[in-house]
């Protein structure tokens, strides 16, 4: 049927009728594409009119809609990703137009264009350094998730292969207790608690330690309890009270329920700023770790300490 410049297909997929453009003046063009479209519903393909027309901007938004409806808490991060990384590159493209070729040229593009950090001193040039292969990974992988979310929605009948690079930036950093001490007493009063319950227990500071409340604290038992909800495999945890960790949580408890009397709340909160939830610590640790002498450290190098240390003191890994 021509119904303007270039021939429209009419087809039935589980009785609703369906038209869509050719986006061709050939006959047989359209007729290719209307025996294409046929033959994907006979075989059970998903498809809907607008199946290869879907550009990057649409497919950024369903996979900020899918990690939305999932509750994933990585969803700013992948926000960020796309928008300073990936949507320059991409963006207004088509994704069925994207080749293999097209991501090795959006690779070459990030492995040449170093970022920018601040200065460690007020005065001193900008320093830049190379982006890592696992920055490039993450990115790719949100792309591989962009073609997958719009496969299953019938947007798309196939994805270009994405090859991923191979990662050498393995971390393998520890705090001595030395380090540990002199970082701690660079910090903020507030956020040294965070530190220390990080440092004993390993937990993650983000998702684990900063999210904990009076509620998972049981003193009768001697134990810390993490929600199932909140931790990166879904599973709850349990640790035991040490001799530290108990004497660090009642000192929290007093401060938490002084401030509460004084102000007539109550605060949920284990770790908090004059009763307000603790957002991040980023910018405090990394000022601290400089003045500490040990630039560079990351919050994750608690874990594998905290790891290391229950070891040393006969735990079992497992």
């Amino acid at each position: 049927q021509k119904n303007s410049a270039n021939y429209w297909i009419k087809y039935y997929r589980n009785g609703r009728v369906f038209r869509e453009s050719s986006g061709s003046h050939k006959e047989t063009m359209a007729k290719r594409l209307l025996r294409l479209r046929e033959g994907d519903i006979e075989r059970g393909v998903p498809i809907s009119p607008k199946v290869g027309r879907l550009r990057f901007d649409e497919a950024a938004a369903d996979l900020v809609n899918d990690y939305k409806v999932n509750g994933k808490r990585s969803l700013a991060v992948v926000e960020r990703r796309v928008r300073k990384h990936l949507e320059p590159f991409f963006g207004g493209r088509r994704m069925a137009s994207m080749t293999t070729a097209d991501v090795r040229k959006y690779v070459a593009h990030r492995q040449a264009t170093p970022i920018e950090l601040k200065p460690l001193r007020r005065g001193d040039p900008p320093r830049l350094r190379q982006v890592s292969n696992g920055e490039i990974n993450r990115e790719l992988t949100i792309l591989k998730r962009m073609f997958g979310l719009a496969i299953q929605a019938g947007k798309l009948l196939h994805k270009p292969y994405i090859p991923l690079l191979q990662e050498h930036n393995v971390r393998r950093g520890f705090f001595e207790k030395h380090q540990f001490e002199d970082v701690i007493s660079h910090l903020p009063s507030p956020l040294r608690p965070v530190v220390t319950f990080a440092y004993i227990t390993g937990w993650r500071i983000p998702s684990e330690v900063l999210s904990l409340q009076w509620r998972n604290i049981d003193f009768s038992a001697g134990e810390v309890r993490l929600d199932a909800g909140t931790t990166k495999n879904s599973e709850g945890r349990v640790f035991p009270m040490t001799s530290d960790l108990r004497n660090l949580l009642e000192a929290q408890w007093h401060l938490t329920r002084a401030l509460g009397h004084s102000k007539g709340k109550i605060y949920p909160w284990v770790f908090h700023r004059n009763g307000e939830p603790i957002r991040s610590l980023r910018k405090a640790w990394t000022t601290a770790c400089r003045k500490a002498g040990c630039p560079g450290r990351i919050p994750h190098d608690l874990r594998r300490t905290a790891v290391r240390n229950l070891v040393r003191a006969g735990i079992p890994e497992r």
